[in-house]
């Protein structure tokens, strides 16, 4: 009789889990709370035609994701168009704005148009960045962090000086740049990690190489397509979705999962794959099951919420690319009030997409489909009134760069999503956007275990545990937990075996 896997939530690890475990012949039930695959990548339509992405907008690391679908004997291109960014995104400063070119070659001219030297130092940086992305994401993400002995590899001790664990990212970059702008540039990635250059690992260099060597990319329909895709894969590997189905409890008995209380009916299964929200699964379990102290959450560093503004123009704007960072103020001013005063901003930085300047498919004719996002401090209190007021201030730095006035007057749909929407949706622990910061004390088996250490057949994914937040990421970390679990799995069957 075949093993059957319960997964808990739809996203980008959940997904991942399903189409890996079904692979390997396992019944594999996927439980998702909304109508639709995606979490924090869902889409959604309004009247008027526009389509919104509601999460990720960079599709960085291309290789990464192309790796998954090989995985199953298929390309990304079985399932939509990927098209390459050309500038990849604009950067605007207090006095003036860079635009970053395509290609590498490109950027290192511009480089030396800004500062004397940069051009090779860029491409310095670059060869150690690949070096880093190389062994980052091939050897050190692949590990289930159960002990520091599985990074005792030949390979991985050659390499270990050379990662720079120990260098924080600002003082790497300072090595190489000198100029405000090519720092504020090159620090602007690990953003996505979610702590201050400060405090990441010059390590994480790596994500400069998938981003900027490798590119930006766009998937035609919008980055939800990816999430489509991932479902139709799994589905045809034999795992089956349930939608609006909430897990609303964990039942242990003999330190085994024994059932799942969904939708107020009892389920039974083998093993338990949760991609939901980490800690808001822990509560779905009787305390002395659970891995983690509501004090070891509230001591963990997070990465920040986010106010996010999905806008209908009924107007085309000029000179607006598919991505434009608005970093005219101080990056450490803004980063201070989310991290330590755990404020709103008061000069706040904001990344602007306006994909339909791509993709004609995402907004009517002769209009804008805008996403504005904010990020924030985690467990801020946010109300109609104050987004508001942020939406003011964001709207009038984009009528300063562009040239059109009166923009909120050409606003057809308005749609804010903020820290209380992230918990509301997705039990969002603190309305975190992101998930656990990759701080130095929260990187590898320093991380929240893949496996409950008090429950034999509960593993965790996705964004809260290895290797960490982003897409890529969390699309490896749904690998790795599958893999646990078939150890798991074939371990105990070989177990019957033997008995037998």
């Amino acid at each position: 009789m075949k093993k059957n896997v319960a997964i808990i939530g739809a996203g980008f690890s959940g997904l991942s889990s399903a189409g890996y475990l079904a692979r390997k012949g396992y019944e594999v039930h996927v439980f998702e709370k909304h109508h639709h695959p995606g979490g924090r990548a869902r889409q959604f339509c309004t009247k008027e035609g526009y389509v919104f992405d509601m999460g990720p907008s960079w599709y960085w690391m291309p290789d990464i994701i192309e790796s998954f679908f090989s995985d199953f004997g298929y390309r990304t291109s079985d399932f939509f168009e990927l098209v390459s960014l050309n500038p990849q995104f604009e950067m605007i400063f207090a006095d003036g704005k860079i635009s970053v070119p395509e290609k590498l070659d490109d950027m290192k001219i511009l480089f030396e148009e800004i500062e004397k030297g940069a051009g090779g130092q860029l491409e310095k940086f670059m060869k150690s960045a690949k070096f880093k992305y190389e062994v980052g994401m091939r050897e050190y993400v692949n590990k289930p962090c159960n002990s520091w002995v599985e990074f005792l590899s030949p390979k991985i001790a050659k390499s270990a000086l050379s990662l720079d664990l120990l260098t924080n990212f600002r003082t790497y970059v300072a090595r190489y740049f000198s100029n405000p702008k090519l720092k504020t540039m090159m620090e602007f990635p690990v953003i996505f990690l979610g702590a201050s250059p400060k405090n990441i690992p010059a390590l994480y260099s790596l994500m400069n190489y998938g981003g900027y060597a490798l590119g930006t990319h766009y998937p035609m329909g919008g980055f939800h397509q990816l999430i489509l895709a991932m479902h139709k894969l799994a589905s045809r590997e034999g795992a089956t979705f349930h939608f609006n189905h909430t897990v609303e409890r964990i039942n242990v008995e003999n330190g085994r999962v024994s059932s799942l209380i969904i939708n107020s009916k009892c389920y039974k299964f083998d093993t338990v794959v949760a991609s939901s929200d980490y800690h808001h699964t822990e509560t779905l379990l009787d305390q002395e099951y659970r891995n983690y102290s509501e004090n070891y959450w509230l001591q963990k560093t997070f990465a920040p919420s986010c106010l996010i503004y999905f806008l209908g123009i009924k107007e085309k704007i000029p000179n607006l690319k598919h991505h434009t960072l608005f970093f005219e103020y101080d990056l450490d001013e803004h980063i201070d009030s989310i991290y330590r005063d755990k404020k709103w901003p008061e000069k706040p930085l904001f990344y602007c997409c306006c994909p339909s300047k791509t993709d004609a498919g995402v907004a009517p004719e002769n209009c804008e489909n805008l996403f504005l996002l904010m990020p924030l401090a985690i467990g801020i209190a946010d109300n109609e009134q104050i987004r508001e007021k942020y939406l003011n201030e964001m709207l009038s730095r984009i009528e300063k760069q562009t040239g059109i006035s009166n923009l909120k007057s050409k606003i057809e749909f308005k749609k804010s999503y903020c820290a209380s929407d992230f918990v509301s949706d997705y039990n969002a622990y603190g309305g975190n956007a992101y998930g656990l910061a990759n701080t130095l004390s929260q990187t590898a088996i320093l991380k929240p275990k893949i496996r409950n250490k008090k429950v034999s057949n509960l593993f965790y994914t996705g964004q809260l545990t290895v290797p960490g937040p982003g897409v890529p990421p969390s699309i490896i970390s749904g690998k790795i937990a599958a893999d646990e679990v078939i150890r798991l799995l074939q371990k105990t069957q070989k177990h019957v075996i033997d008995n037998h």
